[in-house]
């Protein structure tokens, strides 16, 4: 249960996505539900082997919904199964868990809701936390993407009293692209990821334009023209300039993602909110060092494997600092990162974790 799913692309939905079509594959009998979030969405289809069922949407609230006949909806799909696993943050999560029923309950909670700073979004924050919380206080089991994300959450007084299971989110091995999106032979830098406020990419973009350097390239990829929420593409376009160096090439999938790996020398993940970083695994998994905000749970990745630098956030000189710095990485160090982050994150080691860890709320039950 999570409020979007695909189509719609972000680190949560794909983490989501990736867990129940891989669980299916494998035998599991999957279903999800979530909101409607484009009318023209179906109601209900089978992706991949999963059962999706859709809530219609009434209004829209910021980045959520109302949608009442969600929780109904998991509700009918809870008495039908044997665990109920719920993507958090979501506000609908104390009312899910409050109807589950004989299911077992697991939480995977993602990253704290992060809204630009207001007395109405402080408001806000504050009582998804606490719905979040009700939600952990019944949970049977509590994923989060590393020990280091769940003890710098705001709500890990809750979480520490559950059981607790770090699985870092799927990453997908991304080398064998093409430079097709390289100009030139000059430091080509990448962002990727949902266009919004929480990715810090104005800081990226102050950096990048502190260097002189005119063969230089900042590549931007990915969606604002579906973030929910609202994207901040025209604040970023101003602080762009006219500078023709840097590029918004919009959201990127497929092959075109590979293509923009083997692009970049250098990824930058400038992050004022951020839990783990799934692009920036996948291009360290393309053999690209990345430069991460120095945040719980984001800064997991490179700690973890050594490969890349961690600055703090809103910090452009720190941020150019270390790109730099990265960009004269030798080649022996980049495969020796790849290498790392491929074995730390690579394959099906979240679905084999998954797996275990749903066995044990179940004896007796093999899928």
């Amino acid at each position: 249960m999570l409020d979007y799913y695909a189509p719609y692309v972000s680190g949560l939905t794909e983490a989501a996505r990736m867990t129940a079509e891989g669980l299916a594959a494998r035998g599991w009998k999957v279903a999800v539900a979530c909101a409607q979030h484009d009318p023209a969405l179906p109601r209900h289809e089978v992706i991949n082997g999963v059962h999706v069922f859709r809530a219609p949407v009434l209004t829209r609230i910021s980045r959520g919904f109302v949608a009442p006949a969600l929780p109904l909806l998991v509700r009918r799909l809870a008495a039908r199964s044997d665990i109920l696993h719920m993507h958090l943050p979501n506000p609908e999560a104390a009312f899910v868990a409050a109807l589950k029923g004989s299911a077992r309950l697991v939480v995977t909670y993602h990253i704290d809701v992060f809204l630009p700073d207001s007395p109405v979004n402080r408001f806000g924050m504050r009582a998804v936390d606490q719905v979040c919380k009700s939600a952990v206080r019944k949970a049977d089991l509590v994923i989060t993407n590393s020990e280091d994300q769940a003890r710098g959450s705001r709500i890990w007084p809750t979480i520490r009293s559950r059981t607790l299971a770090p699985i870092p989110s799927p990453c997908v091995d991304r080398s064998g692209g093409a430079p097709r999106l390289r100009d030139g032979d000059g430091l080509h830098i990448g962002f990727m990821g949902r266009i919004a406020v929480d990715k810090g990419i104005e800081y990226l973009i102050r950096a990048f334009r502190s260097l002189d350097d005119p063969r230089a390239r900042l590549l931007i990829a990915g969606d604002y023209t579906t973030v929910a929420g609202g994207s901040n593409i025209a604040q970023l376009r101003q602080e762009a300039g006219d500078d023709p160096r840097i590029r918004f090439t919009g959201l990127l999938r497929g092959e075109a993602v590979r293509d923009f790996y083997a692009s970049i020398d250098v990824f930058a993940l400038p992050s004022v909110s951020e839990s783990f970083g799934i692009v920036q695994v996948e291009a360290m998994m393309a053999g690209v060092p990345p430069v991460s905000t120095n945040l719980s749970g984001s800064r997991y990745p490179v700690e973890a494997t050594g490969f890349g630098r961690l600055v703090p956030p809103r910090d452009p000189a720190a941020l150019r600092e270390a790109v730099l710095e990265l960009a004269e990485l030798p080649a022996e160090d980049r495969e020796a990162g790849r290498e790392a982050a491929t074995k730390l994150f690579g394959g099906e080691a979240f679905l084999d974790a998954h797996e275990e860890a749903f066995r044990k709320l179940l004896p007796g039950v093999r899928s």
